[in-house]
């Protein structure tokens, strides 16, 4: 794989020669096929992380024979680390809103929520102010959608979109099965697009930049540019936009503070990258995926310390609906905490390994199947940590 070099992007928070409404008007002078077929051709992939391809999801929901749907916007973001979803609704939020209006006239729906993390509360009167004033914009330009909040409580399962349509209707938030998938069944059991917040401006910078501009900027596996949120031991610390497909070893030649020895891809449910493999990780679909955050460790930190802080983390966040990932996150820090201590052999790590290859297999959802990203790669490059 060949990675590009580091380059910043302003796409997200440049507000020159992109009024909301016209982006809109814009789309709306397109076939809602048309509409979908930009977003396919651009290779737009999901934001959040999971990087489902987003003009197809849009295309099913368009494709289900429904009187009702849904676009609902997941700002809940929990994920440890991750801060540029909160920035992107802070400062651009007319943006956001404006790729809900997109996939609305794509799909058909006429209705859209955001889903706001509990404790993005303090967000909440301006963001309601902006919402109100789009959506007497989107009735005078003659689109039947409007937009309203749902905030969470701080459940970090309830990022995971079907335990957040449970949470929106009032339930206990849990995973559901799939399928049915949401574009087939998603909130009050209606074909639902659900998408992050970023993602949501790509489609709208889409629709207002053209196919090939877009497709100018990352890589054939990674197009377009991603906002990271940048932490750690690092001088640089906040939100960066940079073009997909470059190297873990020119983002902290950029961002680390001389001393790096990991870099944490993907937050407490990403991978964890040493020095050792710096050149050879792209930060992408074609190598390691993020949803947003970089956290950077220097040779001051314990990689025992963090792992444990993260094992922590999914422990008490575990909606524990399913045994391998309520038992295993357990028995995971139980099993760190022995080998620490000497109470068994350092053997036993690999056992552990093997655990969380069964719990990514087992578990209902992507908290427990994630698990195994921070523990093999913690585990397997700082095994020395691990035990003294």
């Amino acid at each position: 794989m060949v990675s590009k070099k580091l380059k910043r992007v302003d796409i997200i928070f440049d507000c020159e020669g992109c009024e909301p409404i016209e982006v809109i008007k814009k789309a709306m002078k397109m076939s809602p096929d048309e509409v979908i077929a930009a977003i396919i051709e651009s290779g737009l992939k999901g934001r959040g992380g999971a990087g489902f391809p987003t003009g197809m999801k849009w295309k099913f929901a368009k494709d289900e024979k429904s009187d009702v749907k849904y676009v609902i916007c997941n700002a809940d973001e929990g994920e440890p680390g991750t801060f540029k979803d909160r920035e992107i609704l802070d400062r651009v939020a007319n943006k956001v809103l404006s790729g809900m209006a997109v996939c609305a006239h794509a799909i058909g729906a006429r209705e859209g929520y955001i889903y706001l993390r509990g404790e993005y509360n303090f967000l909440l009167k301006n963001l309601q102010s902006t919402i109100n004033a789009f959506n007497n914009s989107l009735s005078k330009i003659g689109l039947d959608f409007a937009i309203s909040i749902r905030s969470g409580s701080g459940a970090y399962i309830c990022g995971e979109e079907t335990a957040l349509f449970e949470s929106m209707e009032g339930k206990r938030g849990e995973p559901r099965n799939k399928p049915p998938f949401p574009t087939k069944s998603g909130y009050n059991n209606k074909p639902t697009v659900i998408n992050n917040v970023e993602t949501l401006v790509y489609t709208a910078m889409i629709i207002n930049m053209g196919v090939k501009e877009f497709r100018l900027l990352g890589t054939n596996d990674s197009r377009g540019s991603k906002v990271f949120s940048v932490s750690g031991d690092t001088p640089k610390a906040g939100i960066h936009e940079l073009e997909l497909g470059l190297n873990v070893a020119d983002f902290v030649e950029e961002f680390g503070d001389g001393d790096t020895k990991a870099v944490q891809v993907g937050g407490a449910s990403g991978h964890c990258v040493p020095r050792k493999l710096f050149k050879e990780t792209i930060i992408g679909f074609e190598g390691i995926p993020t949803g947003g955050s970089m956290m950077i460790f220097n040779s001051t930190r314990s990689m025992y310390n963090i792992l444990n802080d993260y094992l922590e983390f999914f422990a008490e966040e575990s909606c524990g609906q399913c045994t391998p990932c309520r038992v295993g996150t357990q028995q995971l820090i139980k099993g760190i905490e022995a080998v620490k201590k000497g109470k068994v052999h350092s053997e036993y790590l690999d056992q552990l390994i093997k655990l969380t290859e069964t719990m990514k297999i087992a578990s209902k959802c992507g908290l427990g199947q994630s698990v195994a990203n921070s523990f093999s790669s913690i585990v397997t490059n700082f095994r020395e940590e691990m035990i003294y």
